[in-house]
């Protein structure tokens, strides 16, 4: 009996440790599983699962993006407007050469062009943003707080506040077409997942960005270039928001003042519930990921029960509150 009674008390820690480790992965499965019962398994069939990884792949990039920085014990505020003016600037070079309201009439742009304009748009302001972090002292709150209103000043000037549309039929495929039944979009954030993973796991680099986090002090003098080290993490996020920006102007087939509208909020909630630490120095590319489908969940149940767009919003911000206090309890406990 004695023997049971370990047996009994040994499996209860298992099971709470496990619970404990992976309390988004949980989470997600049981909002999974009420969503399945609310809609009678609808949210379980293919259409509505495709329709899941096409609405959440743009918001993936963003999250991988900004997990990194948080990672590193930093934050960004600009990526909604950095992702807005990347669409723009993508889309004013895809768009066809005879539309009378294009940005650059009666030009005609290799398909390749938009990406390299939005991408470098992107990698631009990331770097700008590690720049005034690592040697400008900065805050990142407040840093990225006027790089998210510059880019909201650049992107009204370039497109004179007008819709960038009319974009060519080559340029939206590769955002809206799919490999048999898989969508373009949700093969390009495996691909991105496995590169953000192997480079914090596997490399001498992501080894730093984690010492950061954890410690900058102690991560300077290990002999960590920590200046250098938030420099390259922001440019590498900012490579993924020009990622986004692409893609979710091809997806849309056009651009505007607001387009990616608070991308931000949904980013940073994203991968606040996938157990990235806001302390820095915590978190896995899985956790991200699990985020950003377990708010796409959040979303798709709201919807579905015909909560208004702006309750939505009051949802989100609740979510991001009680999940940095849970985290906060647990990794103080530890």
């Amino acid at each position: 009996m004695a023997a049971n009674a370990v047996g009994a008390l040994a499996r209860k820690k298992g099971i709470a440790a496990f619970l404990g480790k992976n309390t988004n992965l949980v989470t997600f499965v049981v909002l999974a599983t009420i969503l399945g019962v609310m809609t009678r398994g609808r949210s379980f069939e293919w259409p509505s699962v495709r329709n899941l990884m096409i609405a959440e792949s743009v918001r993936a990039f963003a999250a991988l993006g900004v997990g990194m920085i948080i990672i590193t014990r930093g934050i960004d505020l600009s990526i909604g407007y950095v992702v807005c003016l990347v669409a723009s600037v993508s889309a004013s070079f895809a768009q066809t050469p005879d539309y009378m309201a294009a940005l650059y009439p009666g030009m005609d742009f290799p398909i390749y062009l938009p990406f390299i304009a939005g991408i470098l748009t992107g990698g631009l302001f990331g770097f700008f943003n590690g720049v005034l972090v690592a040697y400008g002292k900065l805050p990142a709150f407040i840093a990225t707080l006027g790089t998210m209103s510059i880019a909201r000043g650049a992107q009204l000037i370039y497109t004179k506040a007008a819709v960038v549309g009319s974009v060519k039929d080559a340029y939206k495929v590769l955002a809206q077409g799919s490999v048999g039944p898989i969508p373009n979009l949700a093969l390009y954030v495996v691909v991105a997942a496995a590169i953000v993973w192997f480079l914090l796991r596997h490399t001498r680099r992501g080894t730093n960005f984690y010492a950061i986090g954890g410690n900058p002090v102690a991560a300077r003098v290990s002999g960590i270039n920590v200046e250098k080290e938030l420099v390259v993490v922001y440019t590498f996020a900012g490579l993924l928001y020009g990622i986004a920006g692409c893609l979710l102007s091809g997806r849309l087939g056009l651009a505007n003042a607001l387009t990616a509208n608070g991308m931000e909020l949904d980013a940073i909630a994203a991968v606040t519930v996938g157990g990235i630490s806001q302390a820095g120095g915590v978190g896995t590319v899985g956790g991200m990921i699990i985020g950003v489908l377990t708010l796409g969940i959040i979303n798709y149940g709201m919807t579905y029960l015909g909560v208004d767009s702006y309750y939505q919003l009051l949802v989100k911000g609740f979510i991001i509150l009680v999940a940095v206090y849970f985290y906060i309890r647990k990794y103080s406990q530890r």
